[in-house]
């Protein structure tokens, strides 16, 4: 007998992945704000824009805005700083938490606010055409 596939589509992340990703979320953004000393960073306004955490907990992905406008070539060094912490965040959620393991923190650059800019532009140039 086949089971019949539901009507709607769940969402890629439910249960308990999204409770690990809020509190990776609001924790992370914690500890940045608080702990983090690193004069390459220093002077920066980090935020924690969003928490994709794996199936199975073992990875967590984690986007990052800058909200200072940076020159170029700092997007690498922030990325850089950021992982070379990770093992002392990692340490830090670990305490924090009653999970078994915690997940592997990997951090991403949010674009996403860069390329609405670009978007408005091109569409700014077309009508103007």
């Amino acid at each position: 007998m086949r089971r019949k596939q539901a009507l709607y589509s769940r969402p890629k992340q439910f249960g308990r992945e999204l409770r690990v990703a809020e509190f990776i979320r609001s924790e992370l953004s914690d500890l940045i704000r608080r702990k983090m000393r690193d004069p390459r960073i220093d002077g920066l306004q980090l935020t924690v824009t969003d928490v994709r955490v794996s199936r199975d907990l073992a990875y967590a992905d984690i986007s990052i805005v800058c909200s200072h406008a940076l020159e170029s070539g700092s997007d690498d060094q922030i990325l850089t700083v950021l992982q070379q912490a990770a093992g002392f965040f990692r340490s830090e959620l670990a305490k924090r938490h009653q999970m078994r393991t915690t997940p592997e923190l990997r951090f991403h650059l949010d674009r996403t606010d860069q390329e609405a800019q670009r978007i408005e532009e091109l569409l700014a140039q077309a009508r103007n055409r």
